[in-house]
C-alpha cells in the first residue's frame, strides 16, 4: 500500500502547517519588509512547524501564459533557495507546483520539484479563479504525476465536496478557510445536507442541527436558536456553526480513510457525491439549470428534454442521443446490467474486453468505468471506444450540470490524451473510422454497439460490417444493441449471430442481444414467430444487398442454426 493510499485525507491530523508567500509587506509604521525564500525558511524552522512550504508566486489561474510561465520559472528558483536554506531542519519540507491552467506548464512544473529532495508536494494556484471542472481537471494532471510515496497537499481546498473529488483524484491533504467563513454566513454542512441558517423555515425548528452530529453545538443549541443568532448579527453564532463545521470535516476524513483502508472507497465516493450535493434537506433538484442560450459545437447540440434530462441532437440528420429515457439509466439499463458486467468482473480470468462502438457522450463508457468503480472484482477491464467525431463529448464535458455522468477525470484525459487507466481499468480512445481500425483491435468479449441510426450512419449498420465484427470474435462475444429493426437483426443473423430479444428502453419496446456462438445459457433467441414476420416483411434484407444475392442471402438466414428445427419441421420454408 502507497503512503498516498494511507494518507487520503490528513487534514484530520494535528500538523502544524505554516505557508509562505511571495511578495512584500508594509508593516503599520510604513516601511518595507522584503521576505525572500531564506527569510521564510528561517521563520517556518523558528516557529517549529511540522510542515514548512517553500515561497512561491501564485497568480491567479486564469492567467495568461508568458504570466503563468514566468511565475512558475521564479517558483522553481525559489524552490531551490529554499532547500538550500533549509539547513539541518528535521522539519517537513514541500515544494508547490505552479503553472496555472496550462497542462504543459503544470508537467513540467511537477517533473521539476519532483527532481529535488522534497518531503512532500503541494498543488498550488488552484481556487483562485478558474471553473470547478478546471481545478478538477488539474487536480487529477498533477496528482498523478507526483510520487505515491510521498504526500500530496492541494492549497486551498475546499468544500467538503470539493475535498471528495479531489481524494479521489489522489490528493491526501488539505486546508481553507471555508468552514469558518461560511458559518459567518449561516451555512452548516449537515449529515442531511447544507442548511442555510438565514431562511426562516429553521425559526421555530427546537432540533439539534444535526442529528448525526455530537459535537457541541448540535449537543447544546438547537437550529432555531442558531437561526436566531445569525438574524441578529451575534458572533457567537459564527462560532457555534464554526465548531460543528469543523467536526463535520474531521468525520469526514475519518470516514474517507477507512474506507480507503477497506478498499471500499470507489462505493463510498459514488453515495457521498450525490449526498454531499444535497442542500438544506431537500434532494437535488429535479429541474436543471437552463442555458442561456442553446451550446452548439460542430455538428452537435444540446437539448433539455421535458422530463428533466439533457440530450445531444446531431443538427445535420436531427437525431437525438437518449431523446427519451435519461442516458445514464438507458445506459446501465441496455448495456451494463444486460451484460452482467458487475457479474463478470468478479470471475477468475483474462482481461474483459469491452468494444464501445460509438462514443458518442461517453455515456455507455462511464456507465461501464462506474460499474468497475463500484464492483471492482477480480478482472482487468480493457475499454476501447471507437468515435469519429468527438464534437459531441467536448460539448458535454464543460457541462456537468447537464451531463452528470462525465463529472469525473476519466473522459478529461481520455479527450485530452487518448487514454486513462486506474487500477485495473484502461479505456483507450480509437479515433476514426471504426469499419478502418477494427481488426486491429483485440477480440471483444463484450461489445456496446451504439452509432447512429442506419439513416445516418448507415454503413455501419449492414452486413459487411457486421460479418468483419463477427470475424474478430475470436471467443465468446455478446453484442447489445438498442435497435429492434428487422433489417438489423437480419444483418446480425446473416453474418453468423445467434440474436435475441434485449430489454425495452424509453420508447423500445425490446432491444438486440446477438451472440458469436450459441449462449449456452437463458436467453430469447428470436424464434419461428420472428422468422415467419420475417419472411412477410418489406425490410427483410438489410441495405446494400444487391437484389442478385438477395435469394443467397434469404436461403442463409434459413439455414442458421438458430432456426435448423423450425425450417426442418416447417418444410424448408419459414
Amino acid at each position: 500500500m502507497t503512503f498516498a493510499q494511507v494518507m487520503h485525507g490528513l487534514v484530520g491530523g494535528a500538523a502544524l502547517l505554516a505557508i509562505g508567500t511571495a511578495g512584500c509587506g508594509k508593516p503599520a509604521d510604513g516601511t518595507t519588509v522584503i521576505l525572500s525564500p531564506e527569510e521564510s525558511i528561517a521563520m517556518q524552522v523558528a516557529i517549529g512547524s511540522d510542515i514548512m512550504m517553500v515561497l512561491d508566486q501564485c497568480i491567479p489561474s486564469t492567467a495568461e501564459r508568458t504570466v503563468a510561465q514566468s511565475a512558475m520559472a521564479l517558483t522553481h528558483r525559489w524552490a531551490e533557495r529554499s532547500l538550500r536554506a533549509r539547513g539541518r531542519s528535521r522539519q517537513a519540507l514541500f515544494g508547490i507546483v505552479q503553472g496555472a491552467c496550462f497542462a504543459d506548464l503544470r508537467r513540467e512544473s511537477a517533473d521539476f520539484l519532483t527532481q529535488l529532495p522534497f518531503d512532500g508536494f503541494a498543488i498550488g494556484g488552484l481556487a483562485v479563479g478558474e471553473s470547478k471542472e478546471q481545478r478538477e481537471e488539474f487536480t487529477a494532471l498533477v496528482a498523478e504525476r507526483l510520487p505515491a510515496d510521498r504526500p500530496r497537499y492541494l492549497m486551498g481546498v475546499g468544500t467538503p465536496l470539493d475535498i471528495l473529488e479531489a481524494v479521489h483524484r489522489g490528493v491526501d491533504m488539505f486546508d481553507c478557510i471555508l468552514p469558518a467563513q461560511v458559518a459567518q454566513r449561516g451555512t452548516a454542512f449537515t449529515s442531511v445536507g447544507r442548511l442555510q441558517l438565514r431562511r426562516e423555515k429553521y425559526r421555530l425548528q427546537d432540533e439539534p442541527l444535526d442529528p448525526a452530529c455530537d459535537c457541541a453545538t448540535c449537543r447544546q443549541h438547537s437550529r432555531a436558536y442558531l437561526q436566531h443568532l445569525h438574524k441578529v448579527g451575534d458572533a457567537f453564532g459564527w462560532r457555534l456553526l464554526t465548531v460543528h463545521n469543523l467536526a463535520f470535516y474531521h468525520r469526514l476524513m475519518r470516514e474517507i480513510r477507512a474506507a480507503i483502508l477497506e478498499g471500499t472507497f470507489a462505493a463510498f465516493y459514488r453515495r457521498q457525491r450525490e449526498a454531499l450535493a444535497v442542500s438544506d434537506n431537500t434532494e437535488r433538484e429535479a429541474s436543471r439549470p437552463r442555458p442561456a442560450a442553446v451550446p452548439r459545437l460542430g455538428d452537435y447540440e444540446m437539448m433539455l428534454n421535458p422530463l428533466g434530462h439533457a440530450s445531444i441532437r446531431q443538427r445535420s440528420s436531427g437525431e437525438i442521443m437518449h431523446s427519451v429515457s435519461d442516458p445514464m439509466t438507458e445506459a446501465r439499463c441496455l448495456y451494463v446490467e444486460q451484460s452482467r458486467l458487475a457479474e463478470r468482473l468478479q470471475e477468475d480470468g483474462k482481461e474483459l474486453v469491452i468494444w464501445d462502438v460509438g462514443l458518442g457522450a461517453a455515456t455507455n463508457a462511464m456507465a461501464a468505468v462506474r460499474c468497475y468503480e463500484t464492483a471492482g472484482g477480480r478482472r482487468a477491464l480493457r475499454l476501447i471506444s471507437f468515435e469519429r467525431d468527438l464534437d459531441s463529448l467536448r460539448l458535454v464535458l464543460g457541462r456537468h450540470a447537464f451531463f452528470p455522468h462525465v463529472h469525473h477525470r476519466a473522459p478529461h484525459l481520455l479527450l485530452r490524451e487518448g487514454s486513462w487507466y486506474e487500477g485495473g481499468l484502461r479505456w483507450e480512445l480509437w479515433q476514426g473510422d471504426f469499419r478502418e481500425t477494427l481488426e486491429t483491435a483485440p477480440p471483444p468479449d463484450l461489445i456496446f454497439y451504439d452509432p447512429f441510426s442506419s439513416k445516418t450512419d448507415g454503413e455501419l449498420w449492414r452486413l459487411e460490417t457486421f460479418v468483419r465484427v463477427r470475424e474478430r470474435c475470436s471467443g465468446y462475444t455478446e453484442l447489445f444493441t438498442y435497435s429492434a429493426s428487422t433489417a438489423v437483426r437480419a444483418a446480425l443473423l446473416g453474418a453468423g449471430f445467434f440474436v435475441g430479444r434485449g430489454v425495452g428502453t424509453g420508447p423500445k419496446e425490446e432491444t438486440t442481444i446477438a451472440f458469436s456462438r450459441h449462449p449456452g445459457r437463458e436467453a430469447r433467441l428470436l424464434d419461428e414467430r420472428w422468422l415467419q414476420r420475417w419472411g412477410r416483411s418489406g425490410a427483410r434484407y438489410p441495405a446494400g444487398i444487391p437484389p442478385t444475392a438477395r435469394e443467397a442471402f434469404g436461403r442463409s438466414i434459413l439455414a442458421h442454426p438458430q432456426f435448423a428445427p423450425v425450417v426442418e419441421a416447417a418444410g424448408g420454408r419459414p
